[in-house]
């Protein structure tokens, strides 16, 4: 499959947003069955969101990173850490490095708010993507939406 000709930009607009909302209704709720009412939620509303999009208008695949208390909340009160979530790339992009340049985006969109380090957590089936990029797991397993997460930092 050739590369597709895209472009990753923060989300600036509710046009993009509902684009980011849409591929991760299809690949969280839809391809995985992660209930609809846990996809969405209130870091939704001030997250920064990633999105790559297809020089056509198609959305290929999205992100967000959280910052400030915001992600304190989820990385154990650290103010520097950043916390890079619902990652989610359609399934004709795949393997494409659409991934690859999201993630890229959130770390940039991070290093630009003066954080020293993105944490996650890696659905455990993509563990090895992430170590590709520098991330290093920690902690133990766990479920989450009913998924196997292990959590995972990259120092920027």
């Amino acid at each position: 499959m050739s590369l597709p000709s895209y472009t990753v930009r923060v989300a600036e607009d509710p046009a993009d947003r509902e684009m980011c909302f849409a591929v991760r209704k299809q690949v969280f709720v839809v391809e995985q069955g992660v209930p609809e009412d846990l996809e969405y939620d209130a870091y939704d509303a001030v997250a920064v969101h990633v999105l790559a999009v297809r020089d056509d208008g198609v959305a290929l695949g999205t992100g967000r990173l959280l910052h400030g208390s915001q992600a304190a909340e989820k990385v154990g009160g650290d103010l520097t850490l950043g916390s890079l979530g619902r990652l989610a790339v359609a399934e004709e992009a795949r393997g494409l490095g659409v991934g690859v340049a999201l993630v890229r985006a959130i770390e940039d969109a991070a290093r630009a708010r003066g954080l020293a380090a993105v944490d996650l957590h890696a659905q455990t089936h993509a563990l090895g993507f992430y170590e590709r990029l520098g991330y290093e797991a920690y902690g133990p397993e766990y479920l989450e939406a009913g998924i196997a997460h292990q959590g995972m930092r990259r120092a920027l």
